[in-house]
Parts: C-alpha cells; sequence; structure tokens
C-alpha cells in the first residue's frame, strides 16, 4: 500500500516552510518553491494570490500547527506540569537532533520575512497559540489559572531561549537541560 500523493497545495506549503526555515524568507524564491514542490506555477498564484507572502503565512501555520502537535502529545498522559513540560523539552530536542531544526521556522519564517504589520499579528497568534495549548495542560493539571498563565508563558520563553542557545552551540541537551530551570 503507497502514501497517496499529497495535493498541490500542500506540497507547496510544506516545501515553503522547510524552504523559510533553513534559507530564510529572503533566500528563497518562488522558482525554488515551486521546484521543490515539483507543482506547476499557476498553482501557486491559484492557492496563493498574493504569492509569497500568502504562501509564507501558509507555512507558518503549517509549522504551527506541527508545533501544537507536539505540546499536545506532551503533555497527554502527564500527572503533573513538570512532567508534561519535560516531555515537551526532550521532544523538542530529539526534533532538533533529527529534522536539523537549528531555527525556529515560525520566526525564520515571519521575522526573517518584509518588515509589516500582517506577519507580526500572525506570529503573535500563532505564539499566543502555543501558550494558550500548555495553559490548558496547566489548568488540566490543576494549576490555578495565575500560575498556569505565568507557568506557561514561562515555559514558552524558556523553550524560544533554549532553542537560540542549542542552535548556537549545536547541541541539543541545551533543550533536554531546560527542565532544571522550570
Amino acid at each position: 500500500m503507497t502514501d497517496a500523493p499529497l495535493p498541490t497545495k500542500d506540497r507547496l506549503i510544506r516545501s515553503a516552510a522547510n524552504l523559510f526555515r533553513t534559507r530564510g524568507y529572503h533566500g528563497v524564491g518562488l522558482a525554488d518553491v515551486l521546484g521543490d514542490a515539483n507543482a506547476p506555477k499557476g498553482s501557486l498564484y491559484h492557492h496563493f494570490p498574493n504569492g509569497k507572502s500568502d504562501l509564507a503565512i501558509a507555512a507558518a501555520t503549517w509549522a504551527s500547527d506541527e508545533m501544537l502537535r507536539v505540546i499536545a502529545a506532551s503533555f497527554d498522559g502527564a500527572d503533573s506540569f513538570d512532567a508534561g513540560a519535560t516531555t515537551l523539552c526532550f521532544k523538542l530536542a530529539k526534533l532538533f537532533d533529527i529534522t536539523g531544526w537549528d531555527t525556529c521556522p515560525v520566526a525564520n519564517i515571519l521575522f526573517e520575512g518584509p518588515d509589516n504589520d500582517a506577519f507580526r499579528a500572525h506570529a503573535e497568534h500563532i505564539y499566543d497559540g502555543w501558550i494558550a495549548e500548555v495553559l490548558d495542560h496547566a489548568a488540566r493539571l490543576g494549576l490555578r489559572e495565575a500560575d498556569a498563565r505565568a507557568k506557561a508563558e514561562h515555559l514558552f520563553v524558556l523553550i524560544q531561549g533554549g532553542w537560540m542557545l542549542a542552535r548556537a552551540r549545536r547541541n541539543s541537551d541545551v533543550l533536554r537541560d531546560l527542565r532544571g530551570m522550570l
């Protein structure tokens, strides 16, 4: 049994997410995305009428959805906030090692792209979504609302900073060691 090929729109989004992550927004041309996705030129503007900027928003959203799945998987079944957060740190370290994601794909797409309100607003929306996902798990695990929010935001800041330090050191142990800072 073989997997069905992804629809063109999905191939464009995944290719863009990977290329923007590795080369930055300005380092990727539409021809690069089309070639990597094995897609005809007309399909890009059919799915993304505003071209590269629409594609960047879609790619950042796809990357965010992947992160939301990692967060959910880390906290599902956890018996405490710290246990879920520790699992998340370990999963992100493994992801860093396996994929070579040496930068946050959302940041590399939306903050390395054109300086515009739409990109900043979408980044804020994405990051608030990650924090809300952690906040929901913290509340489910019995933390009071104020404590849950503080811990969710603290974890987000730790992960973003840890990711940058892991990138600089080229060492995913930085992410694993975040559990000691929870």
